[in-house]
């Protein structure tokens, strides 16, 4: 997972070098006032966003490979402890009717 985020870190940033290019070349519109910052940084997200999603779509299915088995692990135990609870709440409302009911 780490090797995918330096991955996407690495486009994002050769997307905002390149886009503070044009921009300060004056090729692409500067922000206004105080904001041309954030503009560069935004039309950089906004170009690098789908680079990568393109790009690194290998990397992304492996790392889902990796993670699946640790997330259906974690899931079946959440499960199993849900069902314990469950029966002991069945347990004890079954108790509580019984004992309602010969009263």
């Amino acid at each position: 997972m780490l090797r995918y985020t330096l991955m996407r870190l690495g486009i994002f940033a050769g997307c905002l070098l390149v886009v503070w290019g044009l921009v300060y070349s004056g090729v692409v519109p500067r922000g206004l006032g105080s904001s041309n910052g954030m503009w560069v940084v935004l039309l950089a997200l906004v170009i690098s966003a789908p680079i990568s999603f393109v790009a690194l779509r290998g990397e992304r299915d492996r790392a889902s490979q990796r993670i699946a088995p640790k997330v259906d692990r974690i899931r079946s135990s959440m499960q199993a402890g849900l069902q314990a609870n469950q029966s002991q709440e069945d347990l004890a409302d079954d108790a509580a009717r019984a004992q309602g009911q010969t009263s």
